[in-house]
């Protein structure tokens, strides 16, 4: 499946490959695409079952989420990048390191997991959405993705952000739960051998410090950085932080 990307910065550059959160577009790595083209092709993808990519019917795996990456990549000619996912865009990175590791020259994953909890509540999110639109749990999401002072002084962000969620395909988003819901890479982290940086955001209620001390501590040479004053979606929040780690991570290992 060749889903739809963005195609930024020198084409002879070595290339980044930004994934996203559940229920974002290619528009989440806004604050990090500028910065990284300017000396890396950057190619940003919106997930199957988002933004304009194609929405097929689910569930879904993240083993099928991974090929649709790697299958688009080999449309534009790309054999080799580093890939750097938020959430979502973490398990589907880690997927492609174990599949393809000749194909990943660094991963970076930021406020994800090996194993996003108990299936059920996931589960029961699919159904919800499939049911009501996923304009139903939009605020629920956004209030995970910003801490609380953040949102009061970014009410514009936090909105648009909330309308991103709210316009997501409802099939795309239930059928990503589902891939979510049966994640679990632990048992395999140590056949990761890509140099890995791992960014956890110091309040993230989804994903908290604890699952990335779990990828760190599974991934052989893995560097842990926890970004404060930050929650799930902390490359949003703290660009600052998080773009200079992913840009020196990437070019250290180009």
């Amino acid at each position: 499946m060749r889903l739809h990307v963005t195609d930024e910065g020198p084409r002879e550059a070595p290339v980044v490959v930004l994934l996203c959160s559940l229920g974002s577009t290619v528009d989440m790595w806004a604050p990090q695409r500028r910065d990284l083209a300017v000396e890396h092709r950057v190619i940003t993808v919106d997930t199957r079952g988002h933004g304009t990519s194609p929405v097929p019917d689910g569930p879904y795996s993240v083993s099928q989420l991974a090929d649709d990456v790697l299958e688009t990549l080999d449309g534009l000619g790309v054999d080799r990048a580093s890939f750097a996912g938020v959430s979502l865009g973490g398990a589907i990175s880690q997927a492609i390191a174990l599949r393809a590791p000749a194909r990943v020259a660094a991963l970076a994953l930021v406020c994800t997991s090996a194993r996003f909890g108990d299936p059920d509540p996931w589960l029961e999110r699919a159904a919800t959405v499939r049911a009501d639109g996923v304009g139903a749990i939009a605020d629920a999401v956004v209030a995970r993705w910003f801490t609380d002072d953040h949102a009061e002084a970014a009410p514009a962000v936090r909105n648009a952000m909330r309308d991103m969620i709210a316009a997501t395909p409802a099939e795309g988003y239930a059928a990503c739960c589902e891939a979510i819901a049966a994640w679990d890479s632990r048992a395999r982290l140590g056949d990761i051998t890509a140099p890995t940086l791992v960014i956890s955001g110091e309040h993230d209620p989804a994903t908290p410090p604890e699952h990335g001390q779990v990828l760190a501590d599974g991934i052989p040479g893995a560097r842990f950085e926890v970004v404060a004053d930050a929650a799930h979606l902390a490359s949003y929040q703290r660009p600052e932080i998080v773009t200079p780690l992913l840009a020196e991570h990437v070019k250290g290992s180009a």
